[in-house]
């Protein structure tokens, strides 16, 4: 019986071994820098992102000007006047919190525009990733810009220029140096 299990042991764990997966990894924020579009489109969000900050910053002006008036003020007015003041300070507040959370919240406007800009990117690059790896037969492919650590790695492996290539952004004497 154990004549059987030892030859049974090996072929099975052998053919691990011939079906070794192969791995690679690109470098997403470099493919994402040589694109055009992505640059164009970030410069678009930036622009977005500075307005509509400056927006919120022109209503807290405005709100810290009231209040400094209302400061300056509060010991002419009566309590009335001075609970309506109070009151029209924090309805202030509420409508630039509330304007925040519409334009920066989970959802927002910028968040909407951000992946209405990027995405389209993305998928071409996730696109070229997916030709690349079934082209070279490749189980896993790492991304050395994520969060993902990577101590070494080895230049063979590192399939970012073919990525570059399949989005005809490939350039022969601009190789990625590890």
């Amino acid at each position: 019986m154990r004549v059987y299990l030892i030859p049974i042991f090996f072929l099975i764990f052998g053919l691990n071994f011939v079906n070794a997966q192969r791995f690679g990894y690109i470098d997403t924020d470099f493919i994402l820098n040589k694109m055009p579009e992505y640059k164009k489109a970030q410069d678009e969000i930036n622009q977005l992102s500075e307005a509509w900050e400056k927006e919120v910053q022109d209503m807290s002006k405005k709100i810290e000007g009231m209040y400094s008036a209302y400061q300056a003020e509060q010991v002419l007015l009566t309590e009335e006047m001075k609970k309506e003041r109070t009151t029209a300070i924090q309805k202030k507040e509420a409508e630039m919190k509330e304007y925040q959370k519409k334009v920066f919240g989970f959802g927002g406007l910028f968040f909407l525009k951000k992946q209405e800009l990027i995405k389209p990117i993305q998928d071409k690059v996730w696109d070229a990733v997916d030709k690349v790896a079934k082209q070279n037969n490749l189980a896993i492919v790492f991304d050395k810009a994520g969060e993902l650590v990577m101590i070494y790695t080895d230049p063979r492996y590192d399939y970012t220029d073919f990525v570059l290539d399949e989005l005809g952004l490939g350039d022969p004497n601009d190789k990625i140096k590890n």
